[in-house]
């Protein structure tokens, strides 16, 4: 097994250029985690990538596992979405007006989540959870939502209270600007606690419009559904007049092409869908069944619109990068890539003896440095998160870069090579020694 080639990386430039950034951007990032605030140090600065690889301003080289948070599924800048993009950009970037390729990629997305019997693009997951929940609101003519702790669905403010992924990181609970009066609408449930969600219903009868819920938790790291947990929430909500609203931003299209719906086989009312249909593009989707949808402007009274939604730029790279996605053979390539990769994490950890857990699902993993596997928010929280940032550092050092927070995924994806794998695996070893 090959080990790392880079030790005790310098980065002056990407502290100048950060330095610099912290004067004109808040924090010097447009988004918090970006910021490394978890994990200490100036953040990478990235000149470009290929596949699996990045390189900063530097000049340093590193196996990306963020791999923009999930949505390259297909490694960066793979040629069939570039020649896309490219060539769509020669007709146009942005029209304002529908194109023949957002029928396409809908209908691509239809066949592969049958419950998606009609869509609608946006340009964001927050915009399609938000859309979401509005209309689950407007079919039950009810206020409140169900969802879960350590559960992220956007910076909405309907989601904002123990909401995992950034507010996680930062250590935020709430968020300042959220009005009470909001935040009252929203129940929180522990994630894989059944009894619990049963107790809301039973002490909110007929006011809970839906109960939303990632499949696969992935913004308290990975965690998957207990048996039974999420077949749990499809009787409730049936049986309680709600709707069941998947949030498959992350797991649609990464842990199967039809989503986590198609490998539990669970059929939900809505589903929102993002990062991996625009090809690493900024789009995202909600869908699901045509009565409900039918109730969206302009057939029906609830109100969403977006300048950018279909964006043809995006609806481009979108088809070609599920036209790669429906190839036979991708998912188990994918899938034997990422079990070498969780094996090889799970043999490390018993080498060292480190104290930490790992969780995988798929191509999502995430290395728990807690004794007890997590199943919670709660055991999430009880993470040696100052541990994490001295593992982080460790693979940054040896050009191996991972999500700046104990409360994120690690993504594998198709360019990943044997190597690297390899690689990453060593350098893990030696960072947890």
């Amino acid at each position: 097994m090959s080990s790392p080639k880079q030790l005790h990386l310098q980065r002056p430039r990407s502290g100048e250029i950060f330095r610099r950034a912290t004067d004109v951007l808040v924090g010097g990032v447009n988004s918090p985690v970006r910021a490394f605030r978890a994990v200490g140090g100036d953040p990478i600065i990235v000149d470009r990538a290929s596949g699996a690889r990045l390189w900063d301003v530097d000049e340093n080289e590193y196996i990306d596992y963020v791999c923009s948070w999930g949505a390259l599924i297909l490694g960066h800048a793979h040629p069939k979405v570039v020649q896309a993009i490219a060539e769509q950009a020669r007709r146009g970037t942005s029209y304002g007006m529908p194109t023949e390729l957002e029928v396409e990629l809908a209908t691509r997305i239809r066949k592969a989540l049958p419950s998606c019997e009609k869509i609608r693009f946006v340009s964001s997951g927050t915009e399609a959870t938000m859309s979401a929940v509005r209309l689950a609101r407007a079919a039950t003519s009810r206020d409140l939502i169900i969802k879960f702790d350590g559960c992220y669905h956007g910076h909405s403010d309907s989601f904002l209270s123990e909401a995992g992924s950034g507010l996680a990181t930062l250590g935020i609970a709430a968020c300042p600007g959220v009005p009470q009066a909001l935040a009252e609408l929203t129940l929180n449930a522990p994630y894989n606690d059944a009894v619990a969600v049963e107790k809301l219903f039973d002490l909110h009868r007929a006011k809970i419009a839906a109960v939303i819920v990632e499949p696969v938790a992935a913004n308290m790291g990975v965690v998957p559904p207990k048996p039974g947990f999420l077949q749990t929430l499809r009787d409730l909500t049936t049986r309680h007049g709600a709707l069941l609203i998947f949030d498959e931003v992350i797991t649609g299209f990464r842990v199967c092409y039809g989503g986590a719906q198609t490998v539990f086989g669970i059929t939900p009312d809505l589903t929102t869908l993002g990062k991996i249909i625009g090809g690493g593009l900024p789009v995202a989707a909600y869908g699901g069944r045509r009565d409900l949808m039918d109730r969206v402007a302009p057939l029906g009274p609830v109100y969403q619109a977006g300048t950018l939604s279909g964006n043809p730029l995006a609806m481009s790279a979108g088809i070609a990068s599920l036209e790669l996605l429906a190839a036979p053979g991708f998912y188990e390539s994918l899938e034997a890539k990422s079990k070498r990769l969780g094996d090889g994490i799970v043999a490390a950890l018993g080498e060292t003896g480190a104290a930490a857990t790992s969780a995988r699902v798929g191509s999502l993993l995430t290395l728990f440095f807690a004794r007890e596997p997590v199943t919670d928010y709660a055991a999430a929280k009880k993470c040696d998160t100052k541990r994490f940032a001295a593992f982080f550092r460790a693979m940054l050092d040896r050009g191996i870069f991972l999500a700046p927070s104990q409360f994120e995924a690690l993504f594998v994806s198709a360019a990943h090579t044997d190597a690297d794998i390899d690689r990453t695996i060593a350098a893990c070893r030696e960072s947890l020694a």
